[in-house]
């Protein structure tokens, strides 16, 4: 994590390169900041369904404006609204993006998929810890980030790194809090900023495991958080990253 001067005050294997499932929708939401008309229509129906995380998917109507969709993929990590605007904004330019923000490790590799076969990248996203917190501190300074950092403030995901700060998922009330997760088998990330009385700080924490972890096979998640036990279950990982939001609780105040 990083302090308000993007001076890091704990790290622990920020350079891993890891899967971050849902976070890199977080370059998305950068391009169409900087690139796409708050009121473009955009039709659902010019990309294939997709399931699991999202709203869109359960709502009665087909079009939406580029704005609604950016809040839909902030908040909900909506799925839908995710590849209709990978549809507008192009997978290419969002590479280009990364690139030119100096990003060697951390990418969307792909729209969001169902079933994903051996044609297909094999993860949605990747990234370090130490890229993603800097990014996240950078954000402010970059075209289109203050857009994203207020789309980020409306995220209802509060299970990882941001459980420690007590808010309401529907309605935050006490420090600001903008942060981006990704949830996958064997995989939470949670990225964010937060600023309290006493300061701010940015913050990135990745942890991957094999899902088929067990006692009778252990294996080590990683996490640039601290260790975490060699048997992998969900509320390991899970109170690990608590931790984390305690420490950051304690760095910037109520």
């Amino acid at each position: 994590m990083r302090d308000a001067d993007g001076r890091v005050v704990h790290a622990h294997r920020p350079d891993l390169v890891l899967s971050t499932a849902s976070v890199g929708k977080l370059l998305l939401l950068l391009e169409v900041a900087r690139s796409l008309p708050p009121d473009l229509p955009c039709d659902r129906r010019d990309v294939a369904a997709v399931a699991d995380s999202g709203l869109w998917q359960h709502l009665g109507t087909d079009v939406l404006p580029v704005r609604d969709l950016a809040v839909l993929v902030a908040s909900v990590s909506d799925n839908l609204a995710t590849n209709v605007l990978l549809r507008r904004a192009g997978l290419d330019r969002v590479a280009a993006l990364a690139a030119s923000l100096g990003l060697t490790v951390t990418a969307l590799h792909d729209v969001v998929r169902d079933v994903r076969t051996a044609a297909h990248p094999p993860r949605l996203s990747s990234g370090s810890a130490g890229e993603l917190s800097l990014l996240l501190h950078r954000l402010p300074g970059i075209e289109g980030g203050a857009q994203v950092l207020d789309w980020m403030r409306t995220s209802v995901d509060l299970s990882m790194v941001a459980s420690a700060f007590d808010l309401d998922p529907l309605s935050h009330d006490g420090v600001l809090l903008r942060n981006k997760t990704g949830t996958d088998d064997g995989v939470r990330a949670d990225v964010g900023v937060v600023t309290g009385t006493a300061g701010a700080v940015s913050y990135a924490a990745l942890a991957n495991w094999s899902p088929a972890a067990s006692p009778a096979s252990p294996t080590s998640p990683t996490s640039p958080t601290s260790p975490v036990s060699p048997v992998a279950t969900v509320g390991e990982v899970l109170a690990t990253m608590r931790a984390l939001g305690n420490a950051i609780r304690a760095h910037v105040g109520k």
